[in-house]
């Protein structure tokens, strides 16, 4: 699961991505508002930390430019305010929860597993596509009574765009997306595997196609004819 912590205080922001990444979160860490606002529209989060007092833009804006723009990804908003009327605030300008700081991890961890446990329970119904099915027990595609297994990036390409079925993902997306930030990983992988996954649809002779674009694609029912 992907995370996203917008935090200025670098020694909290290193404590914190050293817990989450412990807890299993892959974990992207940005220190402004502005470079913040820009990671949340790459859409590529399960859910995002967020400070309020940031230099750049607030909190506050962020969270609101964010669900102008349709993002509906679960925001947890962290602030050294307490005062009700911050929090207020920042539910209003589209935040999903509050924390207040000093807290404890144990509580951050549980809030976490709260946020993305609706996140996950939308993910797992929208792992059904047209014809196709992932199992992520086997990491497979499955298409009636054929199945092919799948490699990891092919697994999370394909789960990345049912999940976000009916729009075009970009290439920037989809390798901060699978390959992250930090990787050193070239954009030409990403047609790689992209057509790699495009294979396994027609190997399972699935009519759900990847529809291709300049440096984008989109996942749709009922191709004319399978993906070779």
């Amino acid at each position: 699961m992907r995370l996203l912590l917008v935090e200025d205080e670098i020694r909290m922001a290193q404590a914190l991505s050293e817990i989450l990444r412990l807890e299993g979160y892959e974990a992207d860490h940005f220190a402004d508002g502005t470079g913040g606002l820009a990671a949340v529209e790459n859409g590529i989060y399960d859910v995002i930390i967020l400070d309020v007092m940031l230099p750049g833009m607030n909190g506050f804006e962020i969270v609101r430019r964010a669900r102008e723009k349709g993002i509906r990804t679960p925001v947890l908003m962290l602030t050294a305010k307490g005062e009700l009327d911050d929090k207020v605030t920042g539910l209003d300008s589209g935040a999903d929860d509050y924390l207040t700081k000093p807290f404890m991890t144990k509580e951050l961890l549980a809030r976490l597993r709260a946020l993305t446990r609706r996140h996950l329970s939308a993910a797992d119904k929208g792992l059904s596509f047209g014809d196709i099915t992932l199992n992520k027990d086997t990491s497979s595609l499955i298409c009636g009574e054929n199945s092919v297994r799948l490699s990891d990036k092919e697994f999370r390409i394909l789960e990345y765009m049912i999940t976000n079925q009916g729009q075009i993902l970009t290439r920037e997306q989809l390798a901060l997306r699978i390959w992250g930030y930090d990787s050193e990983a070239e954009y030409n992988n990403v047609e790689v595997y992209m057509s790699f996954t495009r294979r396994k649809l027609g190997f399972v002779r699935s009519k759900t196609e990847i529809k291709a674009a300049p440096e984008a694609w989109k996942i749709r029912e009922e191709a004319a004819s399978p993906v070779l």
